[in-house]
């Protein structure tokens, strides 16, 4: 019995966590250079859920794939992703 109550409220603790860390998503603009390529696209992002935040982590890893970010559109739950997806085509999560 001693060992349930610590145990019950670690559990406790752990679910009311849980929803604040809530799935967060950014839709942006980036560019390739020679030849000139665009694309808008969706990213579901691991950092803060802020269009600040979100620059930073957007930028990094588009770079690894030779894309240059232009600006982040904005930064939004999932409720968000059905409108965004037939817009960011097969930029839809792609990085």
């Amino acid at each position: 019995m001693r060992t349930f109550l610590p145990t019950f409220c670690t559990l406790v603790l752990l679910a009311l966590a849980a929803p604040a860390q809530a799935q967060c998503y950014a839709d942006y603009k980036a560019k390739q250079d020679n030849p000139l390529r665009l694309h808008y696209g969706v990213m579901q992002l691991n950092g803060g859920c802020s269009a600040g935040a979100a620059r930073g982590e957007v930028a990094q890893r588009l770079a690894r794939s030779g894309w240059t970010l232009l600006n982040v559109v904005s930064v939004f739950g999932p409720e968000g992703l059905a409108q965004r997806k037939d817009s960011a085509g097969p930029y839809f999560l792609r990085f």
